[in-house]
């Protein structure tokens, strides 16, 4: 037992001395470790399933819904998340981690799958990421805006560069003056 004890402190206290030299480069230039990025990946689904598994999912296949959720997306997220045949723009070079492309994912077809997929979504879009540049949009935007954000998301999962287009082209006087976010409640 006092060996473990001896053998713990010792790792402890070396951790700090490396962290604490700057050997750690927290540069968003310089990719993880490898053992911190599956640390990271684990704590944060671990965070996000344990907060969003009691939600209830309200019917995400309302065409309105989804027209609402692409115009908040288009206005907000493509930035970092791009859209299909969008170039990277300079924002989404420099992250680090890099956000993800939701129309390079394959379409879940799932009920059960879709259902935790669309919680896990909610909660990261209303409550943002630490670390990663995903912002908090919760603050600003209220729950069916970001309900409605979900749904377009599942939509856009595989979505070609003519459909997103096609949608820009469809939108495009209500893209040029309309990002109602509601009010928060």
């Amino acid at each position: 037992m006092k060996l473990l004890i001896i053998v713990s402190l010792t790792v402890l206290v070396l951790t700090f001395i490396a962290l604490n030299s700057g050997a750690y480069n927290i540069a968003a230039t310089d990719k993880h470790w490898a053992i911190t990025e599956k640390l990271i990946s684990w704590v944060r689904d671990s965070s996000i399933k344990a907060r969003a598994k009691e939600m209830e999912v309200p019917v995400l296949d309302d065409p309105a819904m989804v027209e609402k959720g692409f115009k908040q997306y288009h206005a907000m997220c493509t930035e970092c998340h791009l859209s299909p045949g969008k170039q990277p723009t300079e924002l989404a070079i420099g992250l680090y981690p890099q956000a993800p492309l939701f129309y390079e994912r394959v379409p879940v077809t799932d009920e059960g799958e879709k259902s935790s997929l669309s919680k896990k979504y909610f909660w990261a879009i209303k409550n943002g990421i630490k670390m990663t540049a995903m912002p908090a949009w919760g603050p600003t935007h209220n729950d069916e805006t970001i309900w409605a954000i979900t749904a377009f998301l599942q939509k856009l999962h595989g979505m070609t560069t003519e459909r997103y287009t096609a949608l820009v082209d469809t939108h495009h006087d209500d893209l040029m003056h309309d990002h109602n976010h509601g009010h928060h409640h």
